[in-house]
């Protein structure tokens, strides 16, 4: 992603530093689709937006990755009662909208338009990353992946924390752009801007789709 639109003076800066340049593609990544759950995809919930053209790409992704085997985990944020309603978690306190996505409502079932799998992984969590005080990177390693595709909601909150934990857990990260989204166009633009110039390769769905078709087939 080209850092134009920022203006030549963060473009200088940013090459100047060394920035951005290809992460390299392995050749057994995963899929982790985080928080495209009804409470972030649907705009009739507090902390939700419309997120159709998302979900409808990230379908396309996972469709794509089916005949190579590559392992998709779905992530969903939800809290206990208790936790919801208390203080324990501080990020409620910043994040008070939030406080709806309860263990068993329907605000953190993923989304059904999506097509998930008895066998796709559920990483359940509290924060942001999808790594933090969670099994994901020992479930990514016990699969043998060496490069992680990342989707989901949002780009400015839990996609870019996933973006970040990933590349510091050593994984490749890509990001396909129709793939991920926000409330926002501003924080959704920025976050992709700063993921590309520091973690991981922003890619259009095509690029991401013709990459899970060079892979080998899986053997039925």
């Amino acid at each position: 992603m080209s850092t134009a639109r920022y203006g030549q003076e963060t473009e200088r800066t940013y090459a100047r530093a060394g920035f951005g340049a290809p992460v390299r593609r392995g050749s057994r990544p995963a899929i982790v689709v985080v928080d495209l759950t009804r409470g972030f995809t649907e705009g009739s919930f507090p902390s939700g937006a419309d997120l159709t053209q998302v979900v409808g790409a990230t379908g396309e992704l996972i469709e794509a990755a089916r005949p190579t085997g590559v392992p998709v985990v779905f992530t969903a944020i939800a809290y206990t009662p208790a936790e919801a309603a208390g203080d324990a978690v501080v990020w409620l306190h910043k994040a008070q909208g939030m406080r709806a996505l309860l263990e068993g409502s329907e605000e953190v079932e993923v989304d059904p338009r999506l097509p998930r799998e008895p066998q796709d992984h559920l990483i359940v969590k509290k924060g942001a990353s999808a790594f933090f005080g969670t099994s994901l990177a020992a479930l990514l390693t016990g699969l043998g992946r060496d490069t992680v595709l990342v989707c989901g909601a949002t780009t400015s909150g839990c996609v870019r924390a996933t973006a970040v934990d990933a590349v510091q857990s050593g994984f490749s990260v890509l990001v396909p752009r129709e793939c991920v989204g926000d409330r926002a166009p501003g924080p959704h633009e920025a976050n992709l801007f700063d993921i590309q110039a520091k973690y991981g390769d922003v890619i259009g769905l095509k690029d991401a789709v013709a990459y899970l078709d060079g892979l080998p087939r899986s053997t039925p």
